[in-house]
């Protein structure tokens, strides 16, 4: 059965789900890296599409939307509706740390967040720790060595603001390590452990807060690929 938010019908979905914010990139890693596509949801414009990857695994591709909230609801019903067993975020980050530079990729092993904590949702009260499934985080990252992609493991920042009047916020958070700053992962790793489910953030670099670089139009094209190519890599071991 559709949802409020998806209106694919059951089995439309394959087991696994590559789960970028922008809904036009979605549309873009469909076509770019997988075959005989179906669009299989376009409410709101959010779409999502099933397909095979180039070694025959079936595999899914849909759009989160920007922020916590909006990567809680489409996780939450492609979990709990669609049966999905896996989610892997694919999405860009800005570097709060020196050794990861623009460019560079991170596999978010945990998050924190200066949101008002959705883990609060379900202890009413205390701070929850949100980390990614082990099996995936492991074969992702053995999977980038091979490639010879320059990879970073560790903590994340799932932000609930984008913009911010405090310049220098940023630096509290690199102080404890954190590695980047996004807003989706911690939504996405609550909502799976919650549901007895895996997911894996991968993130490209494409900002530091450090030496205020970017990414050009080119190089974020290349940058993007070697992501999706890890969690396409990462996906076919799962399957």
């Amino acid at each position: 059965m559709s949802t409020l938010h998806n209106n694919a019908k059951p089995g439309d979905f394959a087991k696994v789900v590559l789960m970028p914010g922008d809904p036009n990139r979605a549309k873009w890693i469909a076509e770019t890296f997988l075959t005989d596509i179906v669009l299989v949801n376009n409410v709101r414009g959010v779409n999502g599409y099933t397909g095979y990857t180039k070694s025959g695994k079936r595999i899914s591709v849909m759009a989160s939307g920007m922020g916590m909230p909006s990567i809680g609801i489409y996780s939450y019903e492609l979990f709990k509706t669609f049966e999905v067993d896996v989610i892997i975020r694919i999405g860009t980050a800005g570097s709060y740390n020196e050794a990861v530079h623009v460019g560079d990729l991170v596999l978010a092993q945990g998050a924190c967040t200066n949101g008002n904590n959705i883990g609060n949702q379900y202890l009413g009260g205390g701070n929850y720790s949100a980390i990614a499934d082990f099996e995936l985080l492991k074969r992702a990252y053995e999977k980038a060595e091979e490639l010879n992609f320059t990879t970073h493991v560790g903590n994340v920042l799932s932000s609930d603001m984008f913009y911010t009047p405090l310049e220098d916020e940023w630096k509290k958070w690199s102080y404890l390590q954190i590695l980047a700053v996004e807003m989706e992962t911690y939504a996405l790793y609550t909502t799976a452990s919650s549901m007895r489910k895996k997911a894996l953030c991968i993130l490209t670099i494409t900002d530091s807060f450090i030496t205020h670089k970017s990414l050009t139009t080119e190089e974020r094209e290349r940058g993007l690929n070697k992501m999706v190519e890890l969690a396409i890599e990462t996906a076919e071991k799962y399957l």
